[in-house]
C-alpha cells in the first residue's frame, strides 16, 4: 500500500476510552471511523445509542443479504455460473458444478479463485491433478486450462481478480509463517491419475476474455504435460489450515484475517478462534464506518455469532457509506460470551470500488435485511 503523509493529531474529547475496542465508558457504544479500511488514521466515537439503531431505510444504499442456496441450477461451465456482484476489478459468481466438465475452461481476464463451499472432487489443469474438498481455496493463475470431476455435488464461490493476480498479504512483524505456513499450500501433481486422463479425442476449450467466450477445438486433450518446473502454478489452501491471529485483550480488525490480496480488493477468512478473555475487551465486531470499501461476507459453515437469521450459503453486502456492526443478539453479548470460542467459517471480500448487484442476486435477496438490526439490547458487562 502506498504510504501517505496523513495529518497526525490524536486527541481525546469528552468521555472516551484510551484503548480502542476496550474499556468503553459505561452506557456507550463505540464506532470506528477510519481511512483505507483499517490501515489509515481512525477515530473512535462513543455514542449513547447503537449506531445501527435506524427505524427506516430509503434509497439504494442499504445492507443487503442474498440466499445463494436458492440458486439451484447446475451450470456445465464456470463461465455460465450466475454472476452475483461485480465491478471493474472483481467478478463474483456462484457455481453449482456438473458431475463432470466435458470441456476445458480458461479465464483470460484474470486470476480465478475457487472457494469450494460444498462437495469434493478432482481438478485437472495444465499443471496436473489436484484433489479438492469442502473448505478449499484453489488459486488458478490467469489463462490456466482446467476442468473438474466431482465425487460429491459441488457448489463453489468463484472470485475473479479482473486484470490482476492473487498474492499473499504482508504479514509484517508476525512473520511469513503466521496465519498459515506456505508449506501447507498444495500444487497439482503429474501423477498416474493425470496421465490416465490424457487422450487423442476431440476436446473443446472455452476461453473468457473481456467477459466474452471463444471456443477452441483440439483433436486431442491439451492437458498433455509430461513435466514442468517453475514457481507459477495453481495452489490449494483449506480453511482448516488457517491459524488465525488472536489477541486475548483486543478485538482484532478483519484485516488481520487477510488471506489473499489482488488489485483493489482483498479476500479474508474467518475461522474458529477463542474469544477475548480480558473483561473490558469487546468480544464482537465493533461498529464501524465502511467509508472506503464495500464489504461482502459469504457464510460457509458454523454458528455466525455476529449475525442473526443467517445460515450457511448466504451472502451479505454492506456497501460503502454507512455504519454497521453486530446484530442485536450479538451486541447483547459484547463483553460476556456463553462459550469460549467462535465456531464459524466465512469468506470476506473487501473491494475498494463499488460493487454492482447482478439480477441473479436480486432474485434471492432477503429484502428486509436492513431491518434486522432493530430492537438492540444493551450490552452486558463482565461485572453484572
Amino acid at each position: 500500500m502506498k504510504s501517505r503523509n496523513w495529518i497526525p493529531f490524536p486527541r481525546i474529547e469528552g468521555r472516551a476510552s484510551r484503548q480502542a475496542h476496550a474499556d468503553l465508558p459505561e452506557g456507550t457504544y463505540e464506532r470506528e471511523l477510519g481511512k483505507e479500511g483499517f490501515f489509515g488514521p481512525a477515530t473512535h466515537m462513543h455514542h449513547r445509542h447503537p449506531p445501527t439503531g435506524w427505524t427506516k431505510w430509503e434509497g439504494p444504499l442499504r445492507p443487503r443479504a442474498f440466499d445463494l442456496t436458492k440458486l439451484g441450477a447446475v451450470e456445465p461451465c464456470p463461465f455460465d455460473a450466475p454472476e452475483i456482484l461485480a465491478n471493474a476489478h472483481c467478478r463474483l459468481r456462484f457455481w453449482r458444478a456438473p458431475a463432470r466438465m466435458e470441456h476445458l475452461a480458461r479465464n483470460g481476464d484474470g486470476d480465478e479463485l475457487l472457494f469450494i463451499h460444498t462437495g469434493r472432487g478432482r481438478l485437472f489443469c495444465d499443471y496436473g491433478h489436484l484433489p479438492f474438498r469442502s473448505g478449499d481455496y484453489i488459486v488458478l493463475p490467469r489463462s490456466t486450462m482446467w476442468r473438474i470431476e466431482c465425487d460429491e455435488p459441488v457448489s463453489a464461490l468463484l472470485i475473479e481478480a479482473t486484470g490482476s493476480s492473487y498474492t499473499l498479504p504482508d504479514r509484517g512483524i508476525v512473520g511469513k509463517h503466521a496465519v498459515f505456513d506456505p508449506a501447507v499450500l498444495e500444487t497439482p501433481k503429474l501423477d498416474d491419475v493425470f496421465l490416465a486422463q490424457q487422450h487423442e479425442n476431440e476436446t473443446r476449450v472455452r476461453i473468457k476474455r473481456r467477459n466474452e467466450i471463444s471456443t477452441v477445438t483440439y483433436p486431442f486433450n491439451p492437458l498433455d504435460a509430461v513435466g514442468w518446473h517453475g514457481d507459477l502454478a495453481p495452489v490449494r489452501l483449506n480453511v482448516e489450515d488457517i491459524r488465525p491471529l488472536m489477541s486475548h485483550r483486543y478485538h482484532l480488525p478483519p484485516s488481520a484475517h487477510t488471506t489473499f490480496v489482488a488489485d483493489r480488493f482483498v479476500v479474508c477468512t474467518f475461522t474458529p478462534r477463542p474469544f477475548e478473555t480480558d473483561p473490558g475487551a469487546l468480544k464482537v465486531p465493533f461498529f464501524h464506518n465502511n467509508d472506503d470499501y464495500d464489504e461482502v461476507l459469504f457464510y460457509h459453515a458454523g454458528d455466525f455469532f455476529s449475525r442473526d437469521n443467517i445460515h450457511a450459503g448466504m451472502m451479505t453486502l454492506h456497501p460503502c457509506g454507512f455504519t454497521h456492526g453486530p446484530h442485536p443478539k450479538a451486541l447483547a453479548r459484547s463483553f460476556v460470551q456463553p462459550k469460549p470460542a467462535t465456531d464459524e467459517y466465512a469468506v470476506m471480500l473487501d473491494t475498494r470500488d463499488a460493487l454492482e448487484i447482478a439480477p441473479a442476486a436480486r432474485m434471492v435477496e432477503w429484502e428486509d435485511y436492513a431491518y434486522s438490526w432493530k430492537a438492540a439490547e444493551a450490552p452486558k458487562r463482565a461485572a453484572e
